[in-house]
């Protein structure tokens, strides 16, 4: 870069290993994905019924990355993860993710919140005005029985996807949903036309604007709620065409979602949560009349979701908030948890295995079997710390890359780097600037590459689903 980097490490320390584990193939991040190396638009395909509140939008021929990245791209021998940071009252700072060393600082006015968009190159700043575009400046092209990766210098695009207020982004099966908590309308796109800027598009209207949230599963039906400012508590089920399949309004406080193995999806609620099974919509009810499950991380190698658990709607102590939530898909069963601490909405993760973590007030990364719902082990990574009053303000988060589990202490002003299979801290960078939010770009092959099944590979699981990344104060909590 031309200028000095304000928020370059000023020390990096390394362990043993030097990054990511690698070596599966073509890795997937089981959310859903797409390669974003595209030289026009890959929109997607049919039409919905508008009858339903669905309509198709009109396709661009041309990606935010043509237009904007600033440098040629370079051919690497393998793919480079990359992490996006938010600092406070900064921007974001992009960086490597197998060295933690700097590659770019992007100015963005205002609070901004971090959306990984799903085809391991592409991030979306939920920001003033929308979903804006960040190109990460890293991706990959399936050749064959082969890959080609390249880098380049990271960019925000001009490339804005409207929305009054913009919610959760959801990645599954090659298709990436956004809600606009300001009209509650879903719009569902190819993730590989993420970066057009006017991607051909399946748009969901609800009768009112609420913060709210929307998945697309592979087989075309859409998970969407419905409900007001004031309250929510409906959850509706549509086919591919729109037509409506299934309903519930037995989910109060209806917030967030995570999709598992075998195609299921939950929806969290304020007392349990909402199953999406084939056809079905099943309630799973708490076991405190108050059981509110908000945030939730899926993985494709469990049919089990993690999810956060309160017994009290504004809870005092941080005490009151050191359960979490295991609900089985498969069985509709929920259990819970008890950890030694307390942790917040940024803390929830799934590693490469589907391990449950669970990033603790207590300065440790927390490892739950899903299965035996038993605390494996402990790994300490930071300094014990205390929930910020203020949602917005930093507070250390997490985010999992295959077997890494990548966590910012805004204390330090760090970011380390913890294989979650050893329990080893390999890598740490100190910022200049506090971290606040952080997502991956993988730079590699996904699933909703348009070329993806021409390539061999087995694929990864998906890293989590904290989905916490609305714009409203609500949808953090």
């Amino acid at each position: 870069m031309t200028a000095p980097h304000p928020l370059a490490p000023s020390a990096v320390r390394r362990g043993p290993r030097h990054g990511p584990r690698h070596g599966r193939g073509l890795p997937v991040l089981g959310g859903g994905a797409a390669l974003a190396l595209v030289l026009a638009g890959c929109g997607s395909s049919g039409s919905t019924d508008a009858s339903a509140g669905s309509s198709r939008a009109p396709s661009s021929s041309a990606t935010a990355s043509e237009t904007a990245t600033t440098a040629p791209p370079s051919e690497a021998a393998t793919d480079t993860p990359r992490l996006v940071i938010t600092a406070q009252d900064h921007g974001m700072v992009v960086l490597d993710a197998t060295t933690l060393e700097p590659v770019a600082d992007l100015e963005l006015e205002g609070y901004n919140r971090l959306n990984p968009a799903g085809d391991g190159r592409h991030v979306l700043v939920s920001t003033t005005g929308g979903f804006q575009v960040l190109d990460a400046g890293t991706w990959a092209e399936p050749h064959g029985d082969h890959n080609h990766y390249y880098t380049a210098d990271p960019v925000l695009t001009d490339v804005v996807h409207p929305a009054e207020k913009p919610g959760h982004v959801v990645v599954h099966a090659g298709r990436t949903a956004l809600f606009d908590d300001g009209t509650g309308i879903s719009t569902i796109v190819d993730t590989g036309a993420v970066a057009d800027e006017s991607p051909e598009a399946r748009v969901i209207e609800a009768p009112a604007a609420h913060h709210g949230v929307a998945v697309e599963m592979a087989d075309g039906r859409a998970v969407t709620t419905e409900g007001t400012e004031d309250a929510r508590s409906t959850v509706v089920l549509r086919g591919p065409d729109g037509t409506e399949i299934a309903r519930t309004d037995e989910c109060p406080g209806v917030h967030g979602e995570a999709t598992a193995a075998e195609e299921r999806a939950i929806v969290g609620c304020e007392d349990g949560v909402v199953v999406v099974d084939g056809d079905t919509l099943t309630k799973v009810q708490a076991p405190d009349a108050y059981g509110r499950i908000g945030n939730q991380a899926g993985s494709d190698a469990s049919t089990v979701v993690l999810g956060d658990y309160k017994r009290i709607a504004e809870p005092e102590t941080p005490e009151a908030t050191q359960t979490v939530s295991l609900t089985d898909t498969a069985t509709a069963e929920l259990r819970l948890v008890d950890l030694p601490s307390s942790y917040t909405f940024r803390s929830l993760g799934r590693g490469e295995d589907g391990e449950a973590l669970v990033l603790g007030t207590d300065g440790n990364l927390h490892v739950i079997d899903p299965d035996s719902a038993e605390l494996v082990r402990s790994i300490p990574v930071v300094e014990p710390w205390t929930e910020p009053e203020d949602w917005q303000e930093p507070r250390p988060a997490l985010r999992v890359h295959e077997g890494t589990a990548y966590v910012t202490e805004p204390a330090t002003r760090e970011v380390h780097a913890v294989d979650v299979e050893t329990g080893e801290v390999f890598a740490s960078a100190t910022l200049d600037e506090v971290p606040d939010e952080i997502v991956v770009a993988s730079g590699a092959v996904t699933e909703g590459s348009q070329e993806y099944g021409h390539a061999e590979g087995e694929g990864h699981d998906h890293e989590d689903h904290d989905h916490e990344d609305g714009a409203t104060e609500e949808s953090s909590r």
